[in-house]
């Protein structure tokens, strides 16, 4: 018999002074067997970077059609797609073509720096992609704050973004490898 996922709820506060975005969230995330804590709370932290009432959890761990979290307009285009961790690089290609812009968040250290190491210049080629490396000591930082029901607060601030449950905080950095529009 399968495993099941095991279901987080998390209701989340969002300042984001950069996007003049304040609103709370109440979510429920499916964390697949598979997925780590570290990994559930990237996907957590991606949702209040990019909050909007259309963005919502995809089946990106077991469906290579699908974002790890994406907003889709009232047609059904794909306005935003996001994946977390290191996406094989034909499948961002396939999310570029589909999606107007891509985000990845990638993280796991040496691993995720020699990934994008490899594949920098297929990455080159897609313009409207994203990349956002971040280090292991934010996203250790941030598996500690996963409990089965969270009560989290997200401000983002002059390119600052902490995360915090009332008891522990986190500063999140982010090093942004490739943005959308350059080369690099």
């Amino acid at each position: 018999m399968a495993i099941k996922a095991t279901v987080f709820k998390a209701n989340l506060q969002i300042a984001d002074m950069e996007r003049h975005y304040y609103q709370d969230h109440t979510l429920t995330l499916a964390r697949h067997p598979s997925e780590t804590d570290e990994r559930m709370m990237v996907r957590l932290l991606a949702f209040a970077l990019h909050a909007h009432e259309y963005l919502e959890f995809g089946q990106g761990m077991t469906d290579e059609d699908a974002a790890d979290l994406w907003r889709k307009d009232l047609t059904g285009a794909i306005e935003l797609w996001i994946d977390v961790g290191i996406p094989d690089e034909k499948l961002i290609r396939k999310a570029c073509g589909r999606a107007g812009q891509v985000v990845v968040y990638c993280y796991g250290g040496r691993v995720a720096d020699m990934w994008f190491a490899q594949n920098s210049a297929q990455f080159v080629r897609q313009k409207n992609l994203t990349i956002v490396n971040l280090p292991p000591a934010s996203t250790q930082a941030l598996a500690k704050l996963a409990q089965r029901n969270m009560n989290l607060q997200c401000t983002i601030q002059d390119g600052q973004v902490w995360l915090g449950d009332g008891d522990a905080s986190v500063q999140v950095e982010r090093i942004t490898l490739k943005t959308a529009g350059d080369g690099h």
